[in-house]
């Protein structure tokens, strides 16, 4: 390229090279330094001492300053500014590549575990000077600069190196963190994109800011080494796992409606949360998404938790607090799909670069959104690399993966023609399985004690089951055909339950196909769905004493439990993210004894190693009576690994059952460990405090207990 060529090229910010022309270069035997400053009146290039080594000339009015200079040595530039003031600054054009070839070629591989060590915006030295290195993909790009108010929002002051790949990188000297910058990008045919978000942005204005923040992510100090040394055992399948379900904006909110920060959420969530006895908690997505009524299953910045409720390093507080205390945490994620806004993913280089370019691939038809394109090494490395980044750098335990489903099949809610089928002429994404599988490798062989769950709601198979036998290799899945049925049964009014009677027991026949969590979640109480509370039939006590025996068998089925925010107070209204939980409702006894019949549960639950030591094998559980549907009652066994049992019996029925007769496995007394009916839960007071098993063999067992079954309620026997 020729002078002129060049100067108008870094004038209009068209150039390709601009490290090739700006900074200090020996040309035709002399050292030439160049910068381009727009706000600039006068320029001279001095050594690190302060002497002056040249003067550079006004090259181009538009504040291209060029010069040669007396010294090829280490320079800064002293500049007097239009305004009338003077500085010294860096030039940003000194200093030499950042990235390495071996980053590079990790990335094009897709092996690059620490990814968000490499791009993204990290404050570093170099060659002694503080500042801000860059590092952004867009290989398709014909220019890419830093903008922010550092340099007046001008992609022609911060113009990045091009790298092999499509890396484009650059150090900007002297930025402070908290700096607010995007990435300006000029597609190959010359258009100006619109601004974007970088997409390894650690943190970001809060909402409508759109622009990233430059943040250290490794400056926090941690205080939770107690439980990250033993979470391995604490997030064990043989360990409890009784999961409290939270949206953060919406659990509660300050007098004047608007939400907690992270710090004000540690001083009262962790708290509820340990008094409550759960042992994990989870949060609907935390990472960055511009529209709050998406709940954070739109995200755009996978790499940051929200700003709507504080600093990255706050979140860091809340997990922390939350391991002190003895609590897993658990965050939703979102690999299926990425809103469309401008400043974001989509056509983030001229190009459909993370997405695919066929909409019957890259385009969700229900929600509006676009589908990663997994096939692509690069993209599949953006989202490995975020789920290390949280499980390190966040000290999370477990990923709950939203919309596998929706991974998993190339027609997923598509007509005939909407859809692309694979190489084999299946309907199954065979990259995002191939990504889904890598995932989780990754997780149990890079993170100990980390753990992965699945919100799969088809039938494919060997969900939780290792890649190493042909699984998709999750920890956990969710059963969501437990919900269904089990809610569907629950829904009936009990006169009509014995027409029912499979649905409540039909989960057991492939209870132990899958790690299965049982979910009662958000998604079952909105859009018309009703509360939990709400779908009750019958009259208050009994929607009550429904409830609380729900709950109940809940605990005891195998599998661990999850249950949302709101559901433990029995709210009346779905829940609205834009409004706090009615914790009013707790003035009423019947809503306080739900949550008091929740806190216990979760305590009887955690003491008793029948009730989840063995949640996966069928050695955990044994029916005594399945098909009693005309009394809507069923009754079952739990046990641990060492042979103690526990006695589940129901009673789905607004009836005692007097003189019910179940068999038990052992001679002895057995006592209540949990009774639904308690008056302190609200129930009626009908209790068997300790019977005497009889020699009297039923349902296979060789001795039987006469038991008063509770209406609408749950009685857990142990021998005592």
């Amino acid at each position: 390229m020729r002078h002129e060529q060049a100067v108008n090229a870094i004038v209009s910010g068209d150039h390709p090279d601009p490290f090739s022309f700006l900074g200090m270069h020996e040309e035709d035997g002399k050292t030439v330094v160049r910068t381009f400053l727009g706000e600039a009146g006068a320029v001279e290039a001095v050594a690190m001492g302060g002497k002056s080594i040249g003067r550079l000339a006004l090259a181009h009015p538009d504040g291209l300053f060029a010069g040669a200079v007396s010294e090829s040595v280490p320079y800064r530039l002293r500049v007097k500014w239009r305004d009338g003031n003077e500085s010294e600054i860096e030039d940003p054009y000194r200093f030499g590549q950042i990235t390495t070839a071996y980053d590079l070629y990790l990335f094009g591989e897709g092996n690059h575990n620490e990814l968000y060590e490499m791009l993204g915006a990290h404050p570093s030295e170099m060659n002694g000077v503080a500042g801000v290195r860059f590092a952004v993909w867009a290989p398709n790009a014909r220019r890419v600069s830093v903008v922010g108010d550092f340099n007046g929002w001008d992609g022609r002051r911060h113009a990045m190196r091009n790298r092999s790949g499509g890396i484009w990188e650059i150090f900007i000297p002297g930025l402070p963190e908290k700096t607010l910058y995007k990435y300006e990008i000029k597609a190959s045919d010359g258009s100006v994109l619109p601004l974007k978000a970088d997409p390894f942005g650690f943190f970001f204005e809060q909402h409508p800011g759109t622009a990233s923040i430059v943040h250290d992510p490794s400056n926090y100090e941690w205080s939770d080494e107690n439980w990250m040394g033993n979470r391995a055992a604490k997030n064990a399948l043989d360990a409890p796992m009784a999961t409290y379900e939270v949206h953060l904006g919406s659990w509660r909110r300050k007098e004047d409606g608007t939400h907690l920060t992270y710090g004000e959420l540690a001083d009262a969530l962790v708290p509820y949360v340990k008094d409550m006895g759960y042992t994990h908690v989870e949060f609907l997505p935390p990472t960055e998404h511009p529209f709050g009524g998406s709940w954070g299953y739109q995200p755009l910045g996978l790499f940051a938790p929200t700003s709507r409720f504080g600093a990255p390093d706050d979140f860091k507080k809340l997990v922390d607090a939350f391991h002190r205390e003895g609590v897993g945490v658990i965050i939703d994620w979102v690999p299926a799909h990425f809103p469309e806004d401008s400043h974001g993913l989509g056509n983030f280089d001229g190009t459909h670069l993370y997405e695919h370019s066929d909409p019957r691939l890259g385009r969700h038809p229900d929600w509006g959104t676009l589908i990663f394109n997994y096939g692509r090494n690069e993209v599949r490395n953006y989202l490995t690399s975020n789920v290390l980044f949280w499980l390190r750098e966040y000290h999370v335990d477990g990923l709950r993966v939203d919309a596998v489903a929706s991974m998993l099949y190339l027609d997923y809610s598509r007509e005939e023609g909407e859809w692309v089928p694979n190489k084999h002429g299946g309907n199954e994404n065979l990259e995002a399985i191939s990504l889904l599988k890598k995932t989780n490798e990754l997780v149990y062989g890079e993170v100990p004690g980390a753990f992965t769950v699945a919100e799969e709601s088809t039938s494919w198979p060997m969900v939780s089951r290792p890649t190493s036998m042909g699984g998709l290799g999750f920890g956990y899945k969710w059963n969501m055909g437990w919900m269904h049925d089990s809610l569907e049964y629950i829904q009936n009014d009990p006169i009509n339950r014995s027409y029912h009677h499979n649905e409540i027991t039909f989960s057991l026949i492939y209870a132990f196909n899958e790690n299965f969590v049982l979910p009662l979640s958000h998604d079952e109480v909105v859009h018309g769905k009703k509360s939990l509370i709400g779908r009750m039939p019958g009259d208050e006590w009994q929607r009550f004493a429904n409830l609380r025996a729900y709950y109940a068998f809940m605990y005891a089925h195998p599998g661990k439990q999850l249950l949302f925010m709101g559901c433990e107070i029995a709210q009346e209204r779905e829940w609205n993210h834009d409004r706090e939980l009615d914790w009013e409702l707790l003035d009423n006894e019947s809503n306080k004894g739900i949550q008091t019949l929740v806190r216990d549960l979760n305590e009887v639950y955690k003491k008793t190693p029948a009730l989840y030591e063995i949640d996966f094998e069928g050695s955990g559980f044994e029916w005594i009576e399945g098909g009693d549907s005309a009394n809507s009652a069923v009754s079952f066994l739990r046990r641990d690994g060492s042979g103690n049992s526990v006695v589940a019996v129901f009673n789905f029925t607004p009836v005692v059952r007097e003189n019910y007769r179940i068999g038990v496995p052992e001679a002895g007394n057995y006592g209540e460990l949990m009774n639904t009916d308690e008056a302190e839960y609200g129930g009626s007071g009908v209790s068997n405090g300790v019977v005497m098993a009889e020699g009297k063999p039923s349902h296979g067992q060789p001795y039987s207990v006469s038991l008063a079954l509770p209406p609408l309620g749950a009685v857990f026997l142990r021998k005592v």
